[in-house]
């Protein structure tokens, strides 16, 4: 979200902005600084003491950022009170013309990073760092993380402790990595990736091999002790992972390649990584690694020792897959054979079948895991289902699709073909508006949601536009008034006009919030669309006698 400084009063949230220019007139932020030209950080004292930044060009803050929790919107109230402060205080946006001598405007951190950099002696630098990282233990944690590559001792375990240094630093006393803590892990981690994929080019796959697990194995452990909200420890993990399968592209040494697949089965077999995807995904590394069928049967051996439903599935999969390219056809038929209830397995032989015009086998495959998935599957149902309506088109059998494409109508909310038009195109005209009434009287016993939604589709489709403003007067709502306004505007307007003016009443009275209006604003627009320019005219005058206090909402209604 782009703000511009000139007018980030009329963008922002009412009561957002009353709370930030509180803390700012409260002398809430206790650190400003310029980091280069047009980059700014600051910290606000809230709760705690929170971080934010701002990027800014030509008098536009193009970028903002804040590490509190909050999430109820783009901006929060530490980053308001900055704006101000940058505002009033730096840039003197507001300050009118006077003799007034301004303030010198002080150099930005950069700069003085530069020139410093510039003045200190060799010796004083190391002398500083080396004080520095005895004292201050994330000092020292980052300037491992960003130098540790130069050290001749690389191994797993040199990585690992420096990892593990990184997570407990910011775990601190209570042994917990909260939200806001999860950013010195980010920004102190990253040298490692970046590292890695430094060392990726330059061919030193040994060093990128002890990285990856080392993260793999600290990381994990992290998520016991971390707040991962963001997705800031799974991005490690992710990268981790990636890292090793690029590893396994390359033309690594036989016994590099031999270190990296017995790490892979040795973890899985320690359940390192139990209860997470990549406690499969491990094998799957070790098995592009498989230059003979001996190392096939021990990949084998460990799929056979999963245990749970969604993993058990996963595993038979790839199970499937590697028997297709060590085992003979026989071994691999009984393998599917054993476990086509697998959804995967059923799909992937369907698929074939359907490609070798085997259709037989489809109807097979398709009513088997109909029969075998009803009672506690009913989504797997509609795919099966789905299967057997594609074989009746192919085979023009007309009374199959109907049948077939029927209950997916009915039971199938994410249809992967158009059944309303499939029906329509199979079934006689005379016989087609009595086929509809069937349904609808099926449906309308059930009700609900989604049931509703069909029926609303039903009207739509046959312009039956009554029952579709009957339907819009049982369930009334401003969401639902808009979503079917652009089919009853022809015949209902004047009524459409009042169902908004009744709801706009109702929502102005009921929230309050610069949001709210805008979305009571928004409807207010559409009224004028449908010509009720008058009626608007008349709730416009009603809100801004009732209601005078409220800024937000004149300034808003001042636009439609």
């Amino acid at each position: 979200m782009k703000i511009s400084l000139n007018e980030f009063e009329q963008i922002i949230d009412e009561r957002i902005l009353k709370r930030g220019l509180s803390y700012f007139k409260g002398g809430a932020i206790t650190d400003f600084s310029e980091i280069s030209t047009g980059e700014y950080e600051a910290i606000v004292l809230g709760t705690e003491e929170y971080t934010v930044q701002l990027k800014i060009s030509n008098n536009i803050i193009v970028e903002h950022n804040c590490d509190c929790p909050y999430d109820m919107g783009s901006v929060c109230k530490h980053v308001v009170a900055v704006i101000f402060h940058l505002q009033q205080d730096e840039l003197e946006l507001n300050q009118p013309n006077s003799s007034k001598p301004k303030k010198k405007k002080t150099k930005s951190i950069s700069q003085q990073v530069k020139e410093l950099l510039k003045a200190v002696s060799h010796k004083e630098l190391i002398e500083f760092v080396e004080e520095n990282s005895k004292k201050d233990k994330k000092f020292r944690n980052y300037f491992l993380a960003s130098f540790g590559h130069l050290s001749q001792s690389q191994s797993k375990e040199f990585y690992q402790k420096q990892i593990h240094s990184i997570l407990q630093s910011a775990a601190g006393r209570d042994g917990w990595i909260g939200w806001s803590d999860m950013k010195y892990v980010v920004n102190t981690t990253e040298p490692f990736l970046e590292n890695a994929e430094k060392y990726l080019v330059t061919n030193k796959f040994e060093n990128v091999f002890y990285i990856s697990t080392a993260l793999l194995e600290e990381i994990t452990e992290a998520f016991q002790y971390g707040d991962d909200s963001n997705g800031d420890l799974g991005y490690f993990i992710e990268s981790a992972m990636d890292l090793l399968s690029k590893l396994t592209q390359e033309k690594l040494p036989k016994i590099l390649k031999d270190e990296i697949f017995e790490y892979c089965i040795s973890v899985f077999k320690q359940k390192l990584f139990e209860g997470w995807d990549w406690h499969l995904d491990i094998l799957h590394i070790a098995c592009k690694l498989i230059e003979e069928g001996s190392d096939a049967d021990i990949i084998f051996n460990c799929l056979d020792t999963i245990t749970g439903e969604y993993e058990r599935g996963r595993a038979q999969l790839f199970k499937l897959d590697l028997l297709r390219k060590f085992k003979d056809e026989k071994e691999v038929d009984r393998f599917i054979n054993k476990h086509i209830s697998n959804s995967s397995i059923r799909t992937q032989e369907i698929e074939k079948a359907f490609k070798n015009e085997d259709f037989e086998r489809v109807i097979e495959l398709s009513k088997d895991g109909i029969k075998c998935d009803e009672k506690d599957k009913p989504g797997l149902v509609k795919v099966w289902y789905n299967w057997l309506l594609k074989v009746a088109q192919v085979q023009k059998d007309t009374p199959r699709v109907i049948e077939y494409a029927r209950f997916l109508f009915i039971e199938n909310f994410h249809p992967e073909q158009d059944y309303y038009q499939i029906l329509k195109d199979n079934i006689e005209n005379e016989k087609w508006h009595p086929f509809l009434e069937e349904i609808i009287k099926e449906i309308t016993p059930k009700r609900g949601w989604t049931g509703i939604e069909l029926i609303r589709k039903i009207y739509i489709k046959e312009q039956w536009w009554s029952r579709l403003f009957l339907m819009l007067k049982q369930n009334v709502s401003l969401e639902n008034i808009q979503q079917n306004e652009q089919y009853l505007a022809k015949d209902y307007s004047s009524e459409l006009i009042e169902l908004y003016s009744e709801r706009i009443t109702n929502y102005v009275e009921k929230y309050i919030g610069r949001n709210h209006y805008q979305t009571a604003c928004k409807y207010l627009r559409r009224m004028k669309k449908l010509g009720g320019n008058d009626r608007v005219n008349e709730l416009i005058e009603l809100f801004r006698k009732q209601y005078p206090k409220r800024r937000a909402l004149m300034d808003e209604l001042n636009r439609v």
